[in-house]
């Protein structure tokens, strides 16, 4: 039957579906949540709403099902300047949340209305530098005053009380402000001078 005019669907991810790592704690739920408050706090809407839920399965997220076409996805966008705005958000954002997992088809365009939407957000926020993105086609361009403006408040306010609630260790939240003031200094977009920082495989 057709969707109701107040129902819609959603990717359910409960806590015990989730695979053992030994570089994460168990709850990485939660942690997709944490990105989508994160970047919902900063002003940045590049990920879909997700929520907390106690599902069939037990607790775990819930976040909007996006009706777009899977394969538009960063390797079919990134040379769209109606997407530029929406990219240099999401790549930020995964360098502020530490985001080890930004594959190409984690990063839906939309069919042309310049949104990105970055998915699968688990494997973020950890202390240790781990960032893997295939983002780092802005490397060394300068950051917008704007987008430095919404760091600075990052820094100045620190942690929004609606991801520390979440959960993570102080470890993780002083990791994140760090980053947020190295991009600040920065003030541009940074390099992966290893050439090793890309998530595999890359789509």
């Amino acid at each position: 039957p057709p969707l109701g005019a107040d129902e819609m669907f959603a990717v359910y991810k409960p806590e015990g579906g989730e695979q053992p790592l030994w570089d994460f704690p168990s709850g990485l739920f939660r942690r997709e949540v944490a990105a989508y408050r994160l970047s919902e706090w900063i002003g940045w809407p590049v990920i879909p709403c997700t929520v907390l839920v106690d599902g069939p399965f037990g607790e775990g997220s819930l976040q909007r099902f996006l009706d777009v076409d899977q394969n538009r996805h960063f390797f079919e966008v990134r040379d769209d300047e109606r997407y530029d705005t929406a990219l240099r958000q999401l790549c930020l954002l995964d360098h502020v949340m530490n985001n080890t997992d930004r594959k190409a088809g984690h990063c839906l365009g939309d069919d042309g209305g310049g949104a990105v939407w970055g998915i699968d957000n688990g494997l973020s926020f950890h202390a240790e530098f781990k960032v893997r993105t295939v983002i780092w086609d802005f490397a060394g361009e300068p950051i917008a005053e704007s987008l430095l403006t919404d760091l600075d408040r990052l820094v100045d306010q620190g942690v929004p009380e609606t991801v520390t609630e979440l959960g993570g260790d102080t470890l993780e939240q002083d990791a994140l402000i760090q980053r947020a003031k190295a991009l600040i200094e920065a003030a541009q977009f940074p390099h992966d001078r290893t050439g090793r920082r890309y998530p595999w495989p890359m789509i």
